[in-house]
């Protein structure tokens, strides 16, 4: 230990601690997890103190670059497999310009978030742009924006105005077909960046103060209950107001299920229009299942469809001879969500029934 006493140690420590703590949470109660959630558990751990890390120590807004948030080897928050998210932190009083190119992103946006800068939740949507209203698509799929207080002298494309409290910016891209589609990509760069950078203790103690708090922010909000089995909530609309890292427009729906081996739950239902719709088997730590064995995500472009435009999608453990199956994976309970992007409407409520799956192969 060196003699010094620096500030940056004794957070770093407490992080260090509460890390060990965390599996406390995957003991008895209304809540309690079968056998793989709790493996699952703990990756969960290293997955949102990998977030924590890249966001709150590494991310440095003076110069910052998009990192990846979500993925196959990073689930936490919701994740799903159609879908591929990046961070940059943000300063207010910095100008940003922002390329990419749209690839096979059937949806894409950025949207900038205002809140504390110390490792809680964002409070607010500061602006957003997307390809079907705000971002010019070129003929050769790229895009450019601007990202400052003020509109830069000479600017006329598309611009995002900063508020005083701007301090993170998200991108989100979606592909119909997640594992063959080129996916967008995104580049963030300072028109102002310093010239040189040092460490500082005061400062470094506060980045990992933020990884800290935003472990144990993170932590409150797992495991989930699983509410009502075997049924879907009423989908609530496109938010005027948002929480945390949400999207501001779409539209989303959260059920769950709670499955014997014999079992199946049968989900009917009718999407709107939109740019893009999917449903995603969770985890109690919002985390999809292995998508990389098993179909446990499922979207617009892969369903099978009734004559009538309508759906039916089968939730159980073992192929039940019916399109739309998605895998349990071998949880006898999980969580369910939906989410449409740009919907003409609010999806009206998806129906559900517990059959026997042998009635699905016989029928």
């Amino acid at each position: 230990m060196p003699e010094k006493q620096y500030e940056t140690a004794a957070v770093v420590h407490e992080l260090l601690e509460t890390l060990g703590t965390l599996d406390q949470k995957f003991g008895d109660g209304p809540n309690a997890l079968d056998d793989q959630q709790v493996l699952e558990g703990y990756k969960w751990i290293f997955s949102i103190l990998q977030v924590a890390l890249d966001v709150q120590v590494w991310a440095d807004p003076a110069n910052p670059r998009f990192v990846e948030i979500v993925g196959p080897y990073k689930k936490w928050g919701g994740d799903n497999s159609d879908a591929y998210y990046q961070h940059a932190p943000i300063d207010p009083n910095r100008t940003y310009r922002v390329r990419g190119r749209i690839g096979d992103a059937v949806y894409l946006s950025l949207t900038v978030y205002g809140g504390p800068r110390d490792g809680h939740y964002s409070e607010r949507i500061v602006g957003a742009v997307n390809n079907r209203d705000h971002l010019e698509i070129g003929p050769d799929g790229t895009f450019e924006l601007m990202l400052a207080k003020e509109r830069p002298a000479g600017w006329d494309g598309p611009f995002l105005r900063l508020e005083d409290d701007a301090v993170v910016a998200i991108t989100r891209d979606y592909l119909e077909d997640p594992f063959g589609g080129a996916r967008c990509s995104w580049h963030i760069e300072t028109l102002d960046p310093p010239v040189t950078y040092r460490e500082n203790d005061a400062d470094l103690a506060r980045r990992f103060r933020g990884a800290l708090t935003w472990v144990k922010d993170q932590a409150q909000m797992v495991p989930l209950g699983l509410g009502e089995p075997n049924q879907i909530d009423e989908p609530y609309g496109v938010q005027a107001v948002t929480f945390g890292w949400a999207a501001g427009d779409a539209a989303y729906a959260m059920g769950s299920f709670d499955l014997a081996d014999h079992e199946a739950l049968v989900i009917k239902g009718r999407s709107p229009q939109c740019a893009f719709w999917n449903c995603c088997l969770w985890n109690q730590f919002m985390h999809t299942y292995n998508y990389d064995y098993e179909q446990v995500t499922i979207n617009g472009a892969q369903v099978t469809y009734e004559d009538d435009g309508s759906w039916t999608l089968v939730v159980c453990g073992r192929d039940p001879g019916r399109p739309n199956w998605l895998s349990t994976a071998g949880h006898p309970r999980g969580r369910i969500w939906f989410r449409w992007f740009y919907p003409s409407a609010t999806p009206d409520r998806p129906t559900t029934e517990v059959v026997s799956v042998s009635s699905l192969a016989a029928g």
